[in-house]
């Protein structure tokens, strides 16, 4: 029973730890990525409409045993497969949503696997994690980026 009680005492604050509310650009920046234990570094940027857009800058192993730039081959859009690696866009037009705290309202794509999914972006508290969730059809995975020393 102290234990429930205990719970009880701490919820609140709990709640709205995870409830700090964000402004908009907070999201804007430079992140440390992994996928599929490869890492890159990506930059969040403000357009001038004020959605905001994802591009890659740097991929570890971005360059391929010819000596070339490893290019975007599994993008599903066939114009943009000569793009290098370390300058795909992953998303553009994120909208921050300041009823759900979060940033949605677009896809992300994933070049590792050449897929575009609906992807909803929120902030740790401290502000230097930023959790993304990717899902298609209903099934999704959740990453983590981490912001870097600007």
């Amino acid at each position: 029973m102290r234990k429930f009680i205990a719970w009880l005492c701490i919820l609140p604050f709990s709640v709205i730890a995870l409830n700090a509310r964000n402004n908009a650009d907070d999201i804007v920046g430079n992140w440390l990525a992994e996928q599929d234990g490869i890492q890159s570094y990506v930059s969040i940027t403000r357009s001038p409409e004020g959605t905001y857009t994802c591009q890659l800058f740097w991929v570890e192993d971005s360059i391929g045993p010819d000596g070339r730039k490893v290019l975007d081959v599994k993008n599903p859009d066939r114009s943009l497969r000569s793009v290098p690696i370390d300058e795909v866009v992953l998303f553009s037009g994120l909208k921050f949503n300041e009823k759900k705290n979060c940033w949605n309202g677009t896809k992300i794509y994933d070049p590792t696997r050449g897929i575009r999914a609906n992807v909803t972006c929120t902030l740790s508290e401290d502000g230097n994690t930023l959790f993304l969730r990717g899902s298609v059809l209903g099934i999704g995975e959740t990453v983590e980026w981490t912001r870097m020393d600007e």
